[in-house]
C-alpha cells in the first residue's frame, strides 16, 4: 500500500540543528551494524549447534524481542547452517566411503540423519517461522502506524489552525496538544521513505503551535528544559560507553545499548535551541567514536578472516589436482583416498571464519571438488563391478561347459583335452564380484573333480595292468644286471633281453622314468661286459639302445639333452683345434720348439678322432629325433 501526503510548511521551517538531527536520524536508521562473531562455529560439534539454536529460539520467543534481536538471531542461523551442513556432508561422505569399502558399490546406499541433525533442522525451521511472522506483523504494524501518524498530523494541523483563530479555551487546546504528542510518541516506527517527511511535518506543526501560543511560552520553555534534561542524561550515558572504549574493546552489547539510547533520544521533544545544538554535537561525537571503533575492529577482524581464507585456499589448491586422478588399481585409489581425506581433515581442523562472500564461495568450490574426486572413484568401482559381472558370466559359461561334458558320461582323450583347456581359460579370466567368488569357484571345481574322479575310477583296471608290467620289467632288469659279467655277456642274449623288454606294455607313469633309467643302466653295464666289442662299438650299441628307448616324452627330452652335450663338446674341440693349428708354427721357431710341436700334433690327432666319434653319435641321435 502506498500513501502520499503533503508536508505542512505554513511558513515554519526546521532549524539548522533540527535539520542536522533529522539527517543523522535517517543515516542512523540506514546504518548496518556489523555484528561481531562471539562464537567460533568451527569449534562446535552437532550437540553444540543444537544448544546454540535452542538459545536462539528462546531469544526469538521472548515477548520483548526487538527487530535487532531477530536480525542477530538470523545471522547466527546463517552462519551455523553453513558449518552444520559441512558436518553433515562430512558424515555422509564418510558413511558413503565405508559403504563402498564394504560393498564395492554405491548402489543401495542410504544416509539417514541422526536425532541431533533432525533436532537442528526442526529448531532452524521453527526459528525461521517465528522470525518471518514477527517481521510480517512488524510490516503490518508499520502500515498501521503510518496511518495513525497521518491522522495525528491531521488532528495537530486542525488544532494549530483552530488555535490561531480561537484562544478562548487554551486549557483544552493544551491538553489536546499534549495528548497528540503522547500518542505520537507511543506510535511505533513506520516504513521508509515516509519517516523523515512525517517527522519534518510534525516538528513544523509543533513549532507553529508554540510560536502562535505566546500564552504558553513559559510552558513551552519549561517543557523544552525538561526535554533538554532528559536528552542530557542520555548523552552522558552514550559518552560513558564511548569512554569505556579506552579500557576494552567495543562489544555488541555496548553498541546495542548506545543505539537504544539514541532511539530514546530521538523520541524526546525539542529543547532550547542553543543547548539542544550543543547536546546533539556531543551525542554525534560520542556515536562517531563508537562507530569509528567498530569499523577499526571490523578491519582487524577482516585481516584475521583474510588469513584464514589464505590457509584454506592452499588446502583447496592442493585438493584440485586429485579431480584428474585416474588409475586401474584399487590400491592406488585407496591410497589417494587417504590423502584426500587427510586434506578434508585439514580443512575441518583449520579454525576460524573467513570473509563471508569469498569464504562461502571457497567452501562451495572445496566441497564440490571433494565430491568430484569421490564421484570419479565411485565411477571406477562401478566400471570394475561391471567387469567383474562380465567375468562372472564367462566363468558361469565355463561351468556349464564342464557340466555338459560331464553329462555325456564320456571321458575320452578329446573330452579330457577340452576340460583341461577350460581350466586354462578359467585362470585367464579375472575376478568376479566378491559375493560370488567362492560359490562360482566351488561349482567349477566340483564339475572338474567329478570328471577326473570318474576318469580315474574307469582307468583303475588299466592301472592294475601297468603295475603288473612294471613287475615284469623289473624282473627283466634284474636278469640283465645278473648276466652283466665278463665272459658270460654276449650280443645274442642282449638282443633277447631287448625283445622281451619290447614285448611288455606300459607301466605307471610315476614309475616310467625310474624303470627306463634302470633298464638303460643295466644294458650299458651288460654291453661293457661283452669282451669281443671295441670301445667304439660298445658306445654305438649303448647309444642305439638309448635311441630305441626314446618312445616317450621323458626319453626324448633325455636324448635332446644328450644332443646338446655332444654339440658343446664338438664346439670346444673345434675351438681347441683352431688354436693349436694356428699357433703350431710358433712353437717351431722357439727353443725346444720341435718337441713341443710334436706334443701338440699328437693332441690334434686325438682331438680329430674324438670329433669324428662325436659327429657319428650326433648323426644317430638326429635320426632318432
Amino acid at each position: 500500500m502506498t500513501t502520499t501526503f503533503t508536508m505542512i510548511n505554513d511558513g515554519a521551517e526546521l532549524s539548522e540543528s533540527e535539520q542536522l538531527t533529522q539527517q543523522s536520524v535517517d543515516a542512523m536508521e540506514d546504518f548496518e551494524v556489523v555484528e561481531e562473531q562471539s562464537v567460533d562455529y568451527s569449534q562446535l560439534d552437532k550437540n553444540g549447534f543444537v544448544n546454540l539454536l535452542e538459545n536462539q529460539l528462546a531469544i526469538a520467543k521472548n515477548e520483548n524481542a526487538k527487530p535487532g534481536d531477530f536480525k542477530r538471531v538470523d545471522e547466527v542461523l546463517k552462519e551455523a547452517k553453513v558449518f552444520f551442513d559441512q558436518i553433515k556432508k562430512s558424515e555422509r561422505e564418510e558413511a558413503l566411503q565405508r559403504f563402498v569399502a564394504e560393498n564395492d558399490s554405491e548402489d543401495g546406499f542410504e544416509f539417514k540423519p541422526d536425532d541431533l541433525t533432525q533436532r537442528f533442522e526442526t529448531l532452524y525451521r521453527q526459528i525461521k517461522d517465528i522470525k518471518n511472522h514477527y517481521f510480517q506483523d512488524l510490516e503490518k504494524s508499520k502500515d498501521k502506524n503510518f496511518a495513525l501518524k497521518t491522522q495525528l498530523l491531521q488532528r495537530l494541523r486542525e488544532l494549530v489552525d483552530a488555535d490561531e483563530v480561537n484562544t478562548k479555551n487554551p486549557g483544552t487546546s493544551w491538553q489536546e496538544f499534549k495528548k497528540i504528542q503522547d500518542e505520537w510518541k507511543a506510535a511505533g516506527n513506520i516504513a521508509s521513505p515516509h519517516n523523515s517527511t512525517l517527522w519534518a511535518t510534525y516538528h513544523a506543526l509543533i513549532d507553529r503551535y508554540y510560536s502562535n501560543r505566546n500564552i504558553y511560552f513559559e510552558l513551552k520553555e519549561l517543557d523544552r528544559k525538561k526535554n533538554l534534561q532528559l536528552k542530557a542524561e542520555l548523552v552522558e550515558k552514550v559518552e560513558a560507553i564511548a569512554e569505556n572504549l579506552k579500557e576494552k574493546s567495543l562489544g555488541k552489547a555496548a553498541l546495542e545499548e548506545a543505539n537504544s539510547l539514541f532511539e530514546e533520544y530521538k523520541h524526546i521533544g525539542p529543547g532550547p535551541k542553543a543547548e539542544q545544538e550543543l547536546l546533539w554535537q556531543r551525542m554525534k561525537t560520542a556515536l562517531d567514536s563508537l562507530y569509528d571503533a567498530r569499523r577499526a575492529q571490523s578491519e582487524e577482524q577482516k585481516q584475521v578472516l583474510a588469513q584464514n581464507y589464505e590457509v584454506k585456499s592452499k588446502i583447496y589448491e592442493t585438493l584440485v589436482p586429485y579431480t584428474s586422478f585416474n588409475s586401474n588399481s584399487i590400491n592406488e585409489w585407496n591410497d589417494k583416498t587417504k590423502e584426500v581425506v587427510a586434506l578434508q581433515e585439514q580443512w575441518v581442523s583449520a579454525k576460524g571464519q573467513m570473509l563471508r562472500e569469498e569464504g562461502r564461495e571457497l567452501s562451495k568450490k572445496f566441497w564440490a571438488t571433494l565430491k568430484t574426486f569421490f564421484h570419479n572413484k565411485g565411477e571406477f568401482f562401478r566400471q570394475l563391478e561391471a567387469k567383474r559381472e562380465q567375468n562372472l558370466k564367462l566363468k558361469t559359461e565355463l561351468c556349464e561347459a564342464v557340466e555338459a561334458i560331464l553329462a555325456t558320461g564320456e571321458d575320452n582323450s578329446s573330452n579330457t583335452d577340452k576340460v583341461i583347456a577350460l581350466q586354462k581359460q578359467w585362470k585367464q579370466i579375472g575376478q568376479v564380484p566378491e559375493k560370488f567368488k567362492d560359490s562360482i569357484f566351488d561349482r567349477f571345481k566340483k564339475a572338474c573333480d567329478a570328471y577326473f574322479d570318474r576318469k580315474r575310477a574307469k582307468n583303475s583296471e588299466v592301472e592294475k595292468e601297468f603295475v603288473e608290467n612294471l613287475a615284469k620289467k623289473q624282473a627283466i632288469c634284474a636278469k640283465i644286471e645278473a648276466g652283466a659279467k665278463p665272459g658270460e655277456a654276449n650280443l645274442n642274449d642282449l638282443n633277447a633281453f631287448k625283445s622281451e623288454w619290447s614285448s611288455v606294455g606300459f607301466v605307471p607313469k610315476k614309475d616310467m622314468q625310474g624303470i627306463n633309467k634302470r633298464y638303460i643302466d643295466a644294458v650299458n653295464s651288460y654291453v661293457s661286459a661283452i669282451g669281443k666289442l671295441s670301445t667304439k662299438e660298445k658306445e654305438q650299441v649303448i647309444l642305439e639302445n638309448e635311441v630305441a628307448m626314446a618312445t616317450d616324452g621323458e626319453s626324448i627330452r633325455s636324448l635332446q639333452r644328450k644332443e646338446g652335450d655332444i654339440r658343446r663338446k664338438m664346439t670346444q674341440i673345434e675351438n681347441d683345434l683352431t688354436i693349436w693349428q694356428n699357433n703350431i708354427e710358433f712353437f717351431g721357431r722357439s727353443k725346444n720348439g720341435e718337441k713341443v710341436r710334436a706334443e701338440f700334433e699328437k693332441k690334434i690327432i686325438v682331438a680329430q678322432k674324438q670329433l669324428a666319434d662325436l659327429k657319428h653319435q650326433l648323426k644317430i641321435l638326429r635320426e632318432a629325433l
